[in-house]
């Protein structure tokens, strides 16, 4: 038996995003699995016992809440080692790319991408110089990381001079309520939120990265241009910096056509992938993607950016834009509203591309990285 010790920090009710829904299906397969172990969740703040997955989790919480560099210090520095030996935990699963220098505790590190190495002005000025003097560190200590594509693995490697064979490629996956709807269940979700039309739909917060100024040029350029009824609605919170979107929607002649959802429950989410013409995801820079994934398994295909981790995640089901260009967005938005036969021509590749990808396989993946870490530890029987 071992003591697994998790960052369990972003396992937060109803605020589930991408780290948390990471932490969400992977953590629950392990606690289900593997019976045999302990699992010492670390949470900042009160938990929702919807997350004590099993008798065989022990849920901790430590002072300070994490959502600050220096109480990220605070945190994993001091707060934490303080409970890997009161619980006497001896190995430790970190799934948000931050783990304890000062902890002498083997440590399996997930780094999702290294956006703030490429996009340094989009991350406030703090969290910037945290990151740029804490990853690298990370990266050297930790035994073991994981990341969720090639290109993650590739940049990684790259940037913060991991070996790799080090490094792991687990993938994302897709909750198992992204479904196909049927037809009247799709014209039930556009009366109620897209004005009895077909829609683009973006997901995801609303952040300079992830490009919706661009995005929101592009379908502008669509309306234009095209005859369709199509909107466009934006399904996430709004983050840091975000003013330019609002800037940008006063200007548009077709303002009307973008609705706003804002954050959209776990439950209400499915059904509006589901219901959508196709995805509009064309960030920036991505270290997954999981918006597309979640689409291919509702049978809607996505129009992504030709940049980073996303060629890799849409495959050939997905159609490719310059995410610099308005007008290549605006292009694949017309070719897959024009073009006929596309679509479901898109639809049927995906539905071969994603047998790739499921949290499942990522678990799973996730816990042969634990099994790499376990045999360079073998003198503290880990597993």
């Amino acid at each position: 038996m071992s003591k697994i010790a998790i960052n369990t920090r972003f396992l937060l009710p109803d605020k589930l995003e991408g780290i948390g829904w990471f932490s969400y299906e992977v953590l629950k397969r392990w606690v289900e699995w593997h019976p045999e172990h302990d699992f010492i969740f670390i949470f900042d703040r009160k938990y929702d016992e919807q997350f004590i997955f099993g008798s065989n989790v022990t849920p901790v919480v430590t002072f300070p809440q994490a959502r600050h560099p220096f109480l990220f210090y605070w945190w994993f520095e001091l707060s934490l080692p303080v409970v890997f030996r009161k619980h006497n935990a001896n190995i430790f699963m970190s799934p948000d790319g931050f783990m304890s220098l000062a902890a002498n505790i083997p440590t399996l590190l997930v780094i999702h991408d290294i956006a703030w190495k490429h996009f340094p002005t989009h991350i406030p000025f703090l969290y910037r110089k945290h990151y740029e003097h804490y990853m690298p560190l990370f990266a050297k200590k930790a035994d073991q990381i994981a990341t969720v594509s090639e290109f993650s693995k590739q940049d990684i490697i790259q940037h913060l001079g991991v070996v790799p064979d080090k490094i792991d490629v687990v993938y994302d996956g897709a909750n198992k309520s992204f479904i196909p709807l049927s037809l009247e269940e799709r014209v039930k979700v556009e009366d109620e939120y897209s004005q009895g039309c077909p829609y683009f739909l973006y997901v995801g917060s609303i952040h300079p990265r992830k490009n919706v100024v661009r995005l929101l040029q592009a379908f502008e350029q669509f309306k234009s241009k095209a005859d369709s009824p199509m909107k466009l609605l934006l399904a996430g919170r709004i983050a840091w910096q975000s003013g330019e979107v609002g800037e940008q929607l006063e200007k548009m002649q077709h303002k009307n056509e973008v609705i706003f959802l804002g954050y959209t429950s776990e439950l209400l989410l499915p059904k509006i992938v589901a219901s959508a013409f196709a995805i509009t995801y064309v960030s920036l820079f991505e270290g997954f993607g999981i918006p597309m994934l979640e689409a291919m398994y509702c049978d809607v295909p996505s129009i992504t950016s030709s940049t980073s981790s996303m060629p890799e995640v849409v495959g050939d089901a997905g159609l490719l834009a310059d995410p610099y260009s308005v007008d290549s967005v605006a292009n694949q938005m017309l070719r897959i509203w024009n073009e006929k036969g596309l679509r479901e021509n898109l639809i049927e590749k995906g539905k071969i591309h994603r047998q790739k990808f499921s949290w499942d396989l990522t678990a799973e993946k996730m816990w042969s990285s634990m099994e790499k870490l376990a045999l360079r530890n073998l003198n503290n029987k880990i597993l």
